[in-house]
C-alpha cells in the first residue's frame, strides 16, 4: 500500500516509522524538512508539499496540531486533497474539532475521497511502542481500508460512528486524562509533603483502585519535579477548549474540566506549556495563590 504522511511531530514522526517497518511505501512531508531526515534514510521519500505527499498515494495520513493546521494541509493551497485520486482515503490522526472534521468530510466525499478521523492516544510512549488507542470514526467502507494501515501503530482501533465520532471520542478521553493527571499531581504532592516514602506509595497505589496508566507512567515525573515531553501541556489545554466548546454547544456543564484547563492556561502563561502535563504539579507545589483560579494570598482562604 503506497501512504503518504503529513506532519511528522512527536507522535506522528513514530507513527510514520511503523508504516515504514510494516513494508509499506511512505512518502512524508513536514513543514520543518529535517523533521523527515531520519525517516527517509530509512527508505521514505521526501515531498516538498502536501499535495506532492499525497499524488498517487491509497491513504494520506494528517498528524498535525489543531484544526486549522488540518484544514491547510488537506484543503489549502498545495493541500492534499488536490492530488488525491478518487477511492483514496484521508486518515486523520490529528485532535481537532468535530465540526472541522465533518466539514472536510464533506468536501473530500464530493470529490470521491474517503475521510477517517482517527485520534489516538497512548503518548509518545505509546507512540514509540506502537501500542497506541485510535478512536475511529467514517464509513464502514473507509474504515476498513484504513485499518490494515492504523494497525501498524495501534492495539486498539474502535469504531465509533459516522464522520467526527473519532474526534468526539478524543474529545472525551481528554477530559477523562484532565482530572486523571490533575488528582495525580495534588495527590504524590500531598504524599510527598506527608513525608511518605514516595516510591512505596506509588508501588501501594498502583495495587489498588488508584491504579492508572497516567500514575504508572507519570508519577516519577512529579516525584522528580522534571517533566520532560511526553504530551505537550499546550497542546491538551486545545483538546480541552475543544471538548468545553463541544459540552457548551450542548449544554453540559463540565465545571472540573472548567477548572483543570484555567490551570493549565496559567502553566502555559508561565512559561510551561511545552512540558507534559504532569506538570500540573506545578500548581500544588506553589503556582502563587493568586494566581490558582479561586485562590487567595490568605492562608485562611
Amino acid at each position: 500500500m503506497r501512504i503518504a504522511w503529513i506532519g511528522l511531530g512527536t507522535m506522528g514522526h513514530a507513527m510514520a516509522g511503523h508504516l515504514l517497518s510494516a513494508g509499506h511505501g511512505l512518502v512524508v512531508h513536514n513543514r520543518t524538512a529535517a523533521r523527515a531526515d531520519a525517516l527517509v534514510t530509512l527508505g521514505a521519500t521526501r515531498a516538498e508539499t502536501p499535495a506532492e505527499a499525497a499524488a498517487g498515494a491509497d491513504l494520506v495520513f494528517t498528524c498535525v496540531s489543531d484544526s486549522p493546521d488540518v484544514e491547510q494541509v488537506v484543503l489549502g493551497h498545495d493541500g492534499a486533497a488536490s492530488r488525491m485520486r478518487p477511492g483514496s482515503v484521508l486518515v486523520d490522526c490529528s485532535t481537532i474539532a468535530p465540526a472541522v472534521t465533518r466539514r472536510i468530510a464533506e468536501e473530500l466525499t464530493g470529490r470521491g475521497i474517503g475521510a477517517v478521523d482517527a485520534p489516538v492516544s497512548g503518548g509518545s510512549e505509546g507512540a514509540k511502542n506502537g501500542t497506541l488507542s485510535a478512536f475511529v470514526g467514517g464509513t464502514v467502507a473507509d474504515v476498513t481500508t484504513a485499518g490494515p494501515a492504523l494497525e501498524a501503530f495501534c492495539t486498539s482501533i474502535t469504531h465509533l460512528g459516522g464522520p467526527g465520532a473519532g474526534q468526539a471520542a478524543k474529545a472525551v478521553n481528554q477530559v477523562l486524562v484532565a482530572g486523571t493527571y490533575a488528582a495525580l499531581a495534588e495527590a504524590l504532592v500531598l504524599g510527598e509533603n506527608e513525608g511518605l516514602p514516595m516510591a512505596d506509595l506509588v508501588t501501594a497505589l498502583s495495587g489498588g483502585a488508584a491504579q492508572s496508566w497516567v500514575l504508572e507512567n507519570r508519577s516519577q515525573n512529579v516525584i522528580r519535579d522534571e517533566y520532560p515531553l511526553g504530551f505537550r501541556v499546550a497542546l491538551h489545554l486545545k483538546d480541552l477548549r475543544i471538548a468545553l466548546g463541544e459540552a457548551a454547544a450542548m449544554g453540559v456543564a463540565l465545571p472540573v474540566t472548567d477548572l483543570i484547563a484555567s490551570l493549565e492556561e496559567r502553566l502555559v502563561e508561565a512559561g510551561f506549556g511545552d512540558e507534559d502535563l504532569s506538570n500540573l504539579a506545578r500548581v500544588p507545589r506553589g503556582l502563587p495563590a493568586h494566581e490558582v483560579p479561586g485562590g487567595s494570598d490568605s492562608p485562611e482562604a
